[in-house]
């Protein structure tokens, strides 16, 4: 029972976190078509410029700034490099945001070393929310889902009840008319474009005072961002929440399970053979958990090639 719960919400708020920076990403898609390679860079920038700002100032102060900061690099970003390349088509997109991110990612080295930095949450956030059958279960994982949701109530409320989420969802879907209409498309797509980094930033900010803060810490977060993405649906933001959570429950309670398939195989009296045999036989479900999302996107990609909540063609 205390694995069920402890994993549960492990991967509920390891979904949170995923959503915190792959939210961003499904905006820029399903707004301007832009895959944007270096988006979870922005993730990585934000946790560096949080912990630079917790150094000279205070830890809610960081917070506070590292994803403004991030925002306006978003919106230099488009304004003075995408928006130079986009009638060019994806490619020409593609390849100036992959070499942003290895820009991002030595000049984080350049600046602050090889190695991971001591960015870590106040001593008073240094508590147990409750206790799981002798487990104290830290506070600051229940923060990190709590902003989390926090994040995904205003951007739903903000695209759904406001006039600038009306603005932004008529420039999504035609452009031209909204143009017609006297919008600023071009304005709308930097605008965009920088909410979506400035989600990534509050995620490397919050999650970085927990996890640690290396310069590899965009790698090793942005694949699975792009996982997210493909499950979900290009462009879905519902779809990215759904995926988030179904990946990071799988993943949590995958690294937890010793099974394989010569325990499976001893339920019906053919364990020894199994384990004879060796090689994928013997491998638990815990030393290959780094591969289920990938193996979550190559199922739903064959039942559904569009995504869980992506439109079909």
């Amino acid at each position: 029972m205390e694995f069920l719960i402890v994993s549960t919400l492990n991967g509920v708020i390891y979904g949170l976190l995923l959503f915190m920076v792959s939210s961003g990403l499904t905006l820029i898609f399903g707004m301007m078509g832009v895959l944007n390679f270096a988006h979870a860079s922005f993730y990585m920038v934000g946790a560096y410029i949080a912990y630079t700002i917790t150094a000279l100032v205070d830890f809610w102060v960081g917070l506070l700034v590292a994803p403004i900061l991030v925002g306006l690099l978003g919106v230099l970003v488009e304004r003075y490099l995408l928006r130079r390349v986009h009638e060019h088509g994806h490619a020409h997109e593609l390849l100036l945001t992959f070499g942003l991110a290895f820009i991002f990612e030595e000049l984080v080295k350049l600046f602050y070393g090889d190695f991971p930095v001591n960015y870590a949450m106040p001593d008073y956030l240094r508590f147990p929310a409750f206790t799981v059958f002798g487990t104290d279960y830290p506070f600051y994982r229940i923060f990190i889902g709590l902003v989390a949701v926090a994040m995904f109530v205003a951007l739903y409320l903000l695209l759904s009840r406001t006039r600038a989420g009306l603005v932004v969802r008529a420039a999504e879907r035609l452009p031209s008319m909204a143009e017609a209409l006297g919008h600023n498309v071009p304005l709308v797509f930097m605008g965009v474009f920088g909410t979506g980094a400035a989600f990534a930033g509050l995620g490397g900010a919050v999650a970085g005072a927990f996890f640690p803060t290396n310069p590899n810490m965009a790698l090793e977060l942005g694949v699975i961002v792009f996982v997210v993405v493909v499950v979900g649906g290009l462009g879905s933001l519902e779809g990215s929440l759904i995926a988030s959570l179904m990946i990071g429950l799988f993943s949590s309670f995958a690294v937890g399970l010793d099974w394989s398939l010569a325990g499976l195989f001893s339920l019906v009296g053919l364990g020894e053979w199994a384990r004879a045999l060796g090689g994928v036989f013997t491998l638990t479900l815990s030393s290959i958990s780094g591969t289920i999302p990938f193996l979550l996107m190559l199922i739903v990609l064959l039942v559904r090639p569009a995504g869980l909540m992506g439109e079909r063609n």
